[in-house]
């Protein structure tokens, strides 16, 4: 690959290296040259500008989960060595709360979560990234409600005036990656699938997924068959009812001794109108970032992965309540 280390073979290999090498290596001032000096990486609690608060983000997480592992569950990517590509790379991450940070002081309690990063990449530099991890998951784990640890955040933070607002379009700054996606079948189709949910149309998941679907969803919850993925999308779909709905980044492949598979960022961003997920109303102006990953078999959608920060969703609704 053009401008990559010969080390690594593909793009799937070097995101799973590096990743191993960061974290588990302990190599963080590999970010030095992994990551461009002034690149965006957007997360749902902020914006992060820079390799060097990458590197302080990094140490602090390990210094308060010091045997933190990631192990990468897949990479769904598109584009080409003359234009950048863009990796969709799906990890399990445990570890235990051994030390004080952003949960508070250690619990000495273990967690395992998904994370989703999308991150684009040229000549062996990511210089773009958006970014979720289920803080809920970890948070419910440590015997945290996500609720509860928004509400530290912003007392943390210096209360409602001062504390740090979660990621919104208004915030996004051209970071260089423009494109979004490829024009692979399955890539359309989750995408539609995706779309026909937020339309309402709840009749797609029993149309388009297989009966015996795995679902995983925020929060580390998971569950089997149609009622868990109905319940789940329901759920958040009626706290925001007249959010607007937008797709951002669509990819698609098929690769030899994989299943199909697609991944696809998105957004809901309006007020918080119904009970649902998050409570009663609060007329909060509410952005979401999600990512969703999915493999489709012989009977339909088999597997889905879906993030979203619950607690930056919480922390926006109580700065609005103050």
């Amino acid at each position: 690959m053009k401008g990559f280390d010969p080390k690594f073979a593909d793009l799937p290999d070097y995101i799973l290296k590096i990743t191993e090498e960061i974290w588990e290596g302990r190599g963080l001032r590999t970010l030095d040259h992994h990551y461009a000096a002034d690149l965006p990486m957007r997360f749902p609690s902020g914006l992060v500008r820079g390799n060097q608060a990458v590197i302080d983000g990094t140490l602090a997480t390990l210094a308060e989960f010091p045997d933190r592992r990631l192990l990468g569950e897949d990479v769904i990517w598109c584009g080409d060595e003359e234009n950048g590509f863009l990796s969709s790379h799906r990890l399990v991450t445990m570890g235990t709360h051994l030390g004080h940070g952003q949960f508070g002081a250690p619990t000495g309690c273990r967690f395992e979560i998904r994370v989703i990063a999308d991150c684009a990449v040229r000549e062996g530099v990511i210089y773009d990234e958006w970014l979720v991890r289920d803080v809920s998951g970890i948070a419910r784990q440590l015997g945290i409600e996500p609720k509860a640890l928004a509400a530290a955040q912003i007392e943390r933070e210096g209360g409602r005036e001062k504390a740090q607002r979660p990621f919104g379009p208004a915030d996004d700054i051209d970071g260089g990656y423009r494109s979004r996606g490829n024009d692979d079948p399955w890539g359309t189709r989750l995408a539609d699938i995706l779309e026909r949910i937020m339309a309402k149309d709840f009749a797609v998941v029993r149309a388009e997924y297989d009966r015996a679907v795995r679902v995983e969803h925020p929060g580390a919850q998971g569950g089997w068959s149609w009622d868990f993925a109905e319940l789940r999308w329901m759920q958040l779909r009626a706290a925001f009812p007249r959010a607007t709905f937008a797709v951002h980044h669509v990819i698609g492949r098929s690769d030899p001794h994989q299943p199909h598979r697609a991944a696809v960022r998105w957004s809901l961003d309006g007020r918080h109108e119904g009970f649902g997920a998050f409570g009663a109303p609060s007329g909060a102006h509410v952005h979401v970032m999600g990512i969703t990953h999915a493999e489709f078999g012989p009977w339909g959608l088999r597997r889905e992965f879906t993030l979203y920060d619950e607690v930056a969703i919480f922390k926006q609704i109580l700065l609005h309540e103050g």
